[in-house]
Order: C-alpha cells, then structure tokens, then sequence
C-alpha cells in the first residue's frame, strides 16, 4: 500500500499544469460569452443539506450523490451532483424576481459512478438555466447558445438531437398506465428493445390503438421527415401528444431559421431526464464521440419545491469533455525569463510588466533549467546599464 498512496479513487483525475491552463482559458471564454447573452453567473455551494439537492429535479440524483452527516447538526449533507436545482433553488427562493432571469455556473461536480465507460466521477459543470418564460423563444435561446457555446469551445461538425417528453407521457396517460407500468415501459424505450416494449404492453390492458402507437415511437427517429410521420402514426393520440408535436415542431423551425447548417435528428422515443423534463429534450453530439457533449431541456414548474413554480429550460456540458473535444489550438505559452539579480531596477521593471500583464518568471539562486525551460520566449538582460527584454534565444 506505501507504494499506492499517489494513486486517486477510479473517475477521480487532477489537471495538470498545461491542462489546467487550457481549461482556465475556456473557462472565461465561456462566462464571457454567457455574460454577453445577458445570464448572470452564480457560485452554489460544493456541498448542503440532502434534502435540497435531492429536491425537484434534483430526484433522480439520488444514487449519484456522494452523502455524509454534518458534524455540527447531525443532519444529513450531499455533495453536489449536478448544480441544476441548486440553480433552481436561487432562482425561486433567493432571487424571487418576477422577470426572467438567466444565470449561468460553472464547478465541480462529484458523483459515485461515472456516466459511461471511462468516464470521469468529478465533471467541470458548465451550463445555463432561463426561469420565468414559458415560449418557444426561450427553448430557442438555449439551444442556441448552447451550440454558440461548444463553437466557442472549439468543438465541429456538431449535430443536434430533439425530443419531447410530452408524447410518451401523453400516450402513457391515454394507455392508463400507472407509475410501476410507465416506468418499466420508459425502461425498455430507453434500451430500444422492441422485443421487451412490445412483451410489457401485451401483458397490459391497453386499447389497441395506444398499444400500437407506443410500439412504433421506438421507429420514430431520423431527419425532420420523422416529424411529418409522427402526426400520421399517432393520429389517434389526445391532444396533449399533438400539443407536443406542435411545440417541438415550432422549437426545431425556429432553431432552422437561426443555424440552418447545423444537422438535426429528431428521435421521439428518447427521454432523457424525464422525471423532470416537461417538454422539449436535446443533446448535442459530435463525430466520434458516442456520448452527449451537452445536453438539456424545459423542465417547468422545477421551483414549486422552493416555494415558486417558475417556467424553466436550459443547457449543461462538462468543460473538461469540451477541452478534450477541441480542435481549437491552444495560444503558445509566453513569457520572460528575469536573472536573480538584487537590483532595484529589475525588480521596478519585473512589476511594471506585470502590471502590463506580461508573465515574468524570476529565476532562483542556483536553480537549473533556462528561459525555454522555464516556459518563456523571451529573456531580461542587462545592456547599456538598462534592463532589456530579448528574445531568450539569440
């Protein structure tokens, strides 16, 4: 064990130096840009009170949250395992506007199993939430600056997702279906397996018509022509599954209008976040990567838990993800070398370059390694009886 003690717990990764440079860098590019959109960034804290993070959307979060009794209450705490409803809870219990609000966050996350294979336990959670509009306008803004967002990351050929948790959820009503059956059923959509949907709704009193329509949303999935097919395989559903066709077709037309370049795929029978999402899902993918880079949707009345129901959509990534997508070129580490030297002059021009947000590193008495080691291009030299800032190699 003496030997294994540099070792870190499986998903659990620390970012060094040039890592963590690139990541800081991303970092601001994207609060800048969230700044520009008008979201206002806020800092939850890294850990609370179980309850309130396992409240509202926070439900589904439960296996994932990392828990421990606070020493001082007795209470139970959580570490945060996604900062959607601690969002939420700013949103409608500290903020209480009445206007929309757009607030932005980025940190870390812990969670006690990784995703998928390989992935890490510790995400950098960045991500967007709008609260107080119910319109398709707001559904749009997300999507777009979602997509604006993984631009600015340096992400490509980045194809987009659509959903809507509205169909399955209506057509589960119209079957009759209650919470044990709708939850085995939403299971075997999720696998695809039209074996097992088709097995579970033969074991179920379900009218033939309903029967038949959620055995087919597995096959409605594809470019926008799905959309046009969905309205003539669930003719027969009630009016909250047309509702949210309506809506998703209105969100997907204005999203073309907006980023007619970017690929769209509409798969009806996907339903991730569901026991929260009430309308329209997304996911953003790019080649390769068989995972969502980010993911998001409306989940409406998420602050009725703090005391406020509030309309709600948003977005969230995880910026280490991001990073290793990128096919953005990290800028050149820069730099200048300053001699160890006791001069009152050096140390005067050290600080006012600083101040001019140069990077100068000071070497130290006897220390080995030169500018170039040291991660500068350039170098202090004495000429002239002045100090001049050359390039560290002749």
């Amino acid at each position: 064990m003496d030997n294994e003690r540099w070792l870190l717990p499986e998903g659990i990764e620390e970012v060094l130096p040039d890592a963590a440079r690139r990541l800081e860098q991303l970092r601001r590019r994207l609060l800048d840009l969230f700044e520009s959109w008008g979201y206002e960034l806020v800092m939850p804290p890294f850990i609370e009170y179980l309850e309130s993070l396992l409240t509202g959307t926070g439900n589904d979060l439960d296996l994932q949250t990392f828990k421990l009794t606070d020493q001082l209450s007795g209470r139970l705490l959580g570490v945060r395992a996604d900062m959607t409803p601690q969002a939420a809870r700013i949103d409608a219990h500290q903020l209480k506007r009445t206007t929309p609000t757009r607030l932005c966050y980025l940190g870390t996350v812990l969670r006690t199993r990784p995703e998928g294979h390989g992935a890490t336990r510790s995400p950098l959670q960045v991500g967007v939430e709008l609260y107080g509009h119910s319109g398709i306008e707001s559904d749009t803004e997300v999507l777009s600056l979602m997509l604006a967002a993984l631009q600015h990351a340096g992400l490509r050929d980045i194809h987009l997702d659509l959903g809507h948790v509205g169909i399955y959820r209506g057509l589960a009503r119209q079957a009759g279906l209650d919470a044990e059956q709708e939850a085995l059923l939403f299971d075997a959509l999720q696998r695809k397996s039209q074996p097992d949907v088709s097995e579970l709704l033969g074991r179920m009193a379900v009218d033939d018509a309903v029967r038949t329509m959620l055995l087919r949303l597995i096959e409605l999935n594809g470019d926008e022509t799905v959309l046009a097919q969905a309205r003539r395989t669930l003719a027969t559903a009630d009016g909250e599954v047309h509702a949210a066709l309506d809506n998703l077709q209105a969100i997907a037309a204005q999203v073309r209008a907006r980023l007619p370049a970017v690929p769209l795929h509409f798969d009806l029978a996907e339903l991730r976040g569901y026991h929260y999402h009430t309308g329209v899902v997304f996911a953003a993918f790019v080649a390769g990567h068989g995972q969502a880079v980010a993911q998001g949707g409306r989940y409406d009345d998420i602050g009725r838990v703090f005391g406020r129901a509030r309309p709600a959509t948003g977005f969230s990534a995880d910026l280490k993800t991001l990073m290793a997508l990128s096919t953005a070129t990290a800028p050149a580490v820069r730099g200048i070398f300053a001699p160890c030297a006791d001069d009152p002059a050096l140390a005067r021009q050290v600080a006012d370059l600083r101040e001019r947000g140069e990077r100068v590193v000071c070497a130290l008495s006897g220390q080995e390694g030169d500018a170039a080691a040291m991660g500068c291009d350039r170098r202090m030299v004495l000429q002239d009886d002045r100090w001049q800032v050359v390039p560290a190699t002749p």
